[in-house]
């Protein structure tokens, strides 16, 4: 297993493990998902929302990994890192640093 020292580092190994184009927009559709959802959960207050922001997050990411990257989530091996991935991607593809 890989070691990081520092996010810096991890993201570049964390974009190679997101080169399917398919699996970036899976990941980008589930993050809007747990956006929507968690405001839902605020609006509602109502937590069993933020379950479904859950699901919804790793479902469509892990779909990507198993059935178009072909390779195992980051979240196993760097829950944290991998977390915050999600999101710094999730922010590169809405400013056009990443290709949707």
């Amino acid at each position: 297993m890989a070691r990081f020292s520092s996010f810096s580092e991890f993201y570049p190994y964390y974009l190679a493990e997101h080169a399917n184009r398919v699996s970036r927009r899976l990941h980008f559709i589930g993050s809007w998902g747990v956006l929507v959802l968690v405001a839902l959960a605020l609006a509602q207050r109502n937590p069993w929302w933020l379950l479904a922001a859950l699901f919804c997050g790793y479902g469509f990411a892990w779909v990507g990994h198993f059935f178009f990257e072909k390779n195992r989530p980051a979240t196993f091996r760097h829950p944290f890192y991998s977390f915050a991935g999600d999101w710094v991607m999730f922010k590169d593809i809405l400013t056009g640093k990443i290709r949707f």
